[in-house]
Parts: structure tokens; C-alpha cells; sequence
């Protein structure tokens, strides 16, 4: 019976590396995640209350509350907060509207999404906290096992905890102010899945990625995880 090759040394040696890597690797993560609250600059209490204010003082008119918000971050916030104005389509859990990229880091990011003629589809289970701040319209939401929708009005927060799904559905226009705290780069995954297997919009995809890698890379080197 022939006998079989001991392992090469050098792949024993790859093998110990990789174990180290992974092992470091797993430590930072987990100390990452433990301080987590250290690496946010947006304030759940703020947002909501900024919300509620912008509807206050432009009712109906969303494009003066997304101003007014932006306004108002971008003077507490100037150097994470993005100015430019810039839309963009955004396809993720069969659902479908417009984006407009205000912040995006490893740890946070905060958009105004939404559609004037309506969307349904999978929020996706995800990596961070999704507080999702209603600016106009109404969203719907479903869990399993429930027989009645969940119903966020305008003015409303409706709050995806990490780690759970839901059904949603924005019967009619309905736009939000977006806001994400955990692990962001997971996420990403999810945003770009219908686009690379459905949709295959490429000009999107590439749209969306240059926005998002602009923000995030620009955050990093001003030491914003």
C-alpha cells in the first residue's frame, strides 16, 4: 500500500497563519463590539426629536423637512454629514425606492429613502439597529404570527432591532429618515443582492457604491469608525 506525503511544511505554515489572523481578528471584532456606543456621533433622542420639529415647521412638504434635518445635522456635524444632495435608485428585499446618502461609516449610516408611488417587500436581518423615522406617508409592517399590520404614521419611529425581519410595505408616497447603528458593511450585502441578481442596473450599483465607499473612506480618514 503506498504510503501517503506528509504535508508540505509550507502549507502547515499557512495553515498556523491563517489560524493566528483569524484568531486576532475575532478578538478585535469583539472588542469592537463591546464599545461599540464609543464610535456613535448621530443621538437616537436627537434624531426623533428633529424629525418631529422638521414636520412641525413644513407639515407636508418633505422636500423642506429633509432640508431642515439636513440643515440642522450638518451645523452639529459638519465634517460626517454629506451636502450633496445626490439620489439614488435602491433595490433590496424586492422592495424599491430612492436614496439620498446623508452619512454612511463602519458604525452608523443615516439616508432619507423612500418612493412617491409605493413599495413592499423583506427589510432583511441585519447586522445594526434600524430606526426608521416616518417624514411622510404611512409604512405597514408584518411580523409572523401576528394577524393585525403594524402601522407607523408620519411622525413615527419604527425600530427593526438587529437581528429580526419583518414584512414592510409603503402602500402610498411615503418617505423616512434611515438611521443604522451596529456592523454597517454587512449590510451592504443585502443592498446590493436584487441589483446584482434581479435588476442588474449596473449604473445603480456603481452610483451607489461610489457614494457609499466616497462617505465611508472619507470618515475612516477623519478617525470615524
Amino acid at each position: 500500500m503506498p504510503q501517503q506525503k506528509p504535508a508540505a511544511p509550507g502549507m502547515g505554515r499557512l495553515l498556523v497563519v491563517l489560524a493566528l489572523l483569524t484568531g486576532l481578528l475575532s478578538s478585535v471584532v469583539y472588542m469592537l463590539e463591546q464599545n461599540l456606543d464609543k464610535f456613535y456621533i448621530f443621538e437616537l433622542d436627537h434624531l426623533q426629536d428633529l424629525a418631529k420639529r422638521g414636520i412641525a415647521q413644513h407639515g407636508n412638504n418633505t422636500r423642506g423637512v429633509v432640508q431642515y434635518i439636513v440643515t440642522e445635522l450638518s451645523e452639529r456635524s459638519p465634517a460626517h454629514v454629506n451636502l450633496e444632495e445626490d439620489w439614488v435608485f435602491n433595490n433590496a428585499g424586492g422592495a424599491m425606492g430612492a436614496m439620498y446618502i446623508i452619512h454612511a461609516s463602519v458604525t452608523e449610516y443615516l439616508i432619507i429613502f423612500g418612493t412617491a408611488v409605493g413599495t413592499e417587500g423583506h427589510t432583511g436581518r441585519h447586522t445594526a439597529d434600524d430606526y426608521f423615522h416616518i417624514l411622510s406617508g404611512t409604512q405597514l409592517a408584518y411580523v409572523p404570527g401576528e394577524y393585525e399590520a403594524e402601522v407607523y404614521p408620519q411622525g413615527s419611529v419604527h425600530h427593526l432591532r438587529r437581528g429580526d425581519v419583518k414584512q414592510y410595505k409603503m402602500p402610498e408616497g411615503c418617505f423616512a429618515m434611515e438611521y443604522a447603528r451596529g456592523w454597517i458593511p454587512p449590510m451592504l450585502f443585502f443592498g446590493f443582492a436584487d441589483g446584482l441578481s434581479s435588476t442588474l442596473d449596473l449604473p445603480t450599483l456603481w452610483k451607489t457604491t461610489r457614494i457609499t465607499g466616497r462617505e465611508m473612506i472619507a470618515n475612516l480618514l477623519k478617525g470615524k469608525l
